[in-house]
C-alpha cells in the first residue's frame, strides 16, 4: 500500500521561503503523477501543482504564477515543493496526492493521499 508523508510546513513571514517534501513508499513508484493540493479552513481543496516521474510538469498559475515549484528525486522516491514569495492568502494545509494518470488536476483523480503539513504565512 502506498503511504505518503509530508514534512517542511511552519510559519513564514510574508515573503519568505518553505519547502515541502513528500516521501513515498509502499508500491509509490506505480504511481505515475505525484501533486500537491492545499486547502484553506472552509475552502475546497485546491490544485497546486503536479510532476510525473519522467519530469513533466503543470501548475496552477491561479494560485501560484510562477512562485511555486515542483521537482522529484526518483532515488529517493521524494517530491519537494518550493515555494518563494509566500503569501497570507498561502496559508493552508499544504497534501501530497498520488495518480496513475498523467498530470490529473482533480482531487477525485488521486487515489493516494499524505496526512498534510501546515503552512502559516504571517507577519
Amino acid at each position: 500500500q502506498v503511504q505518503l508523508v509530508e514534512s517542511g510546513g511552519g510559519l513564514v513571514q510574508p515573503g519568505g521561503s518553505l519547502r515541502l517534501s513528500c516521501a513515498a513508499s509502499g508500491g509509490a513508484s506505480t504511481l505515475y503523477t505525484m501533486a500537491w493540493f492545499r486547502q484553506a479552513p472552509g475552502a475546497d481543496r485546491e490544485f497546486v501543482g503536479a510532476i510525473t516521474w519522467a519530469g513533466d510538469s503543470t501548475y496552477s498559475e491561479a494560485s501560484v504564477a510562477g512562485r511555486f515549484t515542483i521537482s522529484r528525486d526518483n532515488d529517493k522516491n521524494t517530491v519537494y515543493l518550493q515555494m518563494n514569495s509566500l503569501k497570507p492568502e498561502d496559508t493552508a494545509v499544504y497534501y501530497c496526492a498520488g495518480s496513475w494518470g498523467r498530470l490529473p488536476i482533480s482531487p477525485s483523480m488521486y487515489g493516494s493521499w499524505g496526512q498534510g503539513t501546515q503552512v502559516t504565512v504571517s507577519s
